[in-house]
């Protein structure tokens, strides 16, 4: 997909602080058929999120045999990026597919829902989150809301983001304008960056008039979908602010709960494969994007060091701390989720870890 036509397919916006409303949607029901609308964060035909959550609509409609019929509608088409768990949660639209440290504003414990800084990977989070009491904890804060949610794909570690200069210490991150979401972006603010939040169509323009001097957005794939190697060359990584990035599809929770005990069966399991599928793309796009952007492109990598990663780690247990005991609910998803965490250092370090350590090795195989 062109940059272009990803920037003028999604419009931007602010979260809305507006209250919450406990009314659910009446979809229109002709013959039997259940007819919702769902609200997207990203552009309609945008490869790896819009075309997933298009993706997830038409599977929904072929395996209920046309008896429940989803109309996606990309960002800005029907509310702006930022206001779709408004949309849902007031009963404007049905369903949402965004992720939920956007909505930070509404709760900040939905950032453990997301990503945290030096936090859970990817397949760490669907463990915790169906083994480990995530889900149940998640349900718990979303009900405040009216909503029910469900967890996207991970898009993987994310890399740390692009820089019209290079980074050699935390001293120079000082004064920078750099666009993060979610709790890394609080971790920035505190060693003294200007942290901007904007959605993906408003990122490149941004960067290219100098409206911010960095960024992240996700990985290889995307990065170069949007262009940010044409006016910053520096691609820092690893991403310690978003170790295993997961979407959400979240549906009104008063419609949930009076679907049949089979629509619902039906509708998890289309999104539980779903993710399977978007998450296995964004690592093989990943992996060719990469090759092309250092290859053909010159983007010079560099990797933030040892000296960085570790102070940046312990300021962001700080302010993860400190995000996780904000009220009750907050210390409750964090004590779970940091109890998780302990447990899978202590494993990943003997298996994945170990495993990657060991292939890394100078032996021929191939």
């Amino acid at each position: 997909m062109k940059r272009r036509a990803f920037i003028k397919g999604a419009t931007a916006a602010g979260i809305a602080t507006a209250a919450v409303a406990s009314n659910f949607p009446k979809p229109a029901i002709a013959a039997g058929v259940k007819e919702w609308k769902m609200v997207m964060s990203w552009p309609l035909n945008l490869p790896g999120l819009g075309t997933s959550g298009q993706r997830v609509a038409r599977r929904i409609d072929q395996l209920s045999e046309g008896k429940i019929k989803i109309k996606v509608f990309g960002a800005g088409e029907l509310v702006p990026a930022f206001q779709v768990f408004d949309a849902v949660s007031k009963g404007d639209a049905e369903m949402y597919y965004s992720a939920e440290y956007y909505f930070q504003g509404k709760h900040k414990a939905f950032n453990f829902f997301t990503a945290v800084p030096y936090g859970l990977t990817g397949a760490e989070t669907y463990s915790w989150m169906r083994y480990g009491g995530g889900q149940e904890l998640w349900d718990a804060l979303s009900a405040q809301f009216n909503l029910k949610g469900f967890l996207a794909a991970s898009t993987g570690v994310q890399m740390g983001g692009w820089y019209r200069k290079e980074i050699n210490s935390l001293d120079d991150f000082k004064g920078l304008k750099f666009r993060m979401p979610g709790i890394g972006g609080e971790v920035l603010r505190a060693l003294g960056t200007a942290v901007i939040n904007l959605p993906g169509a408003e990122v490149f323009p941004a960067l290219q008039a100098g409206t911010i001097d960095g960024t992240e957005w996700v990985g290889p794939w995307f990065d170069m979908m949007l262009g940010f190697h044409k006016v910053a060359k520096y691609y820092y990584h690893p991403g310690f602010h978003e170790p295993g990035t997961t979407g959400s599809f979240v549906i009104n929770k008063g419609l949930w709960d009076g679907l049949t005990k089979t629509e619902q069966l039906l509708i998890e399991a289309v999104i539980q494969a779903e993710s399977m599928i978007q998450g296995a793309e964004f690592n093989a796009r990943n992996v060719t994007s990469l090759d092309v952007l250092t290859k053909k492109h010159g983007i010079k990598l560099r990797r933030y060091s040892d000296e960085m990663l570790t102070k940046i780690g312990t300021l962001s247990g700080q302010v993860v701390a400190d995000i996780g005991n904000t009220d009750a609910t907050s210390k409750a998803i964090y004590e779970s989720y940091v109890a998780f965490r302990k447990q899978s250092i202590s494993w990943g370090n003997l298996s994945e870890q170990g495993y990657m350590n060991a292939r890394s090795l100078p032996f021929k195989y191939a």
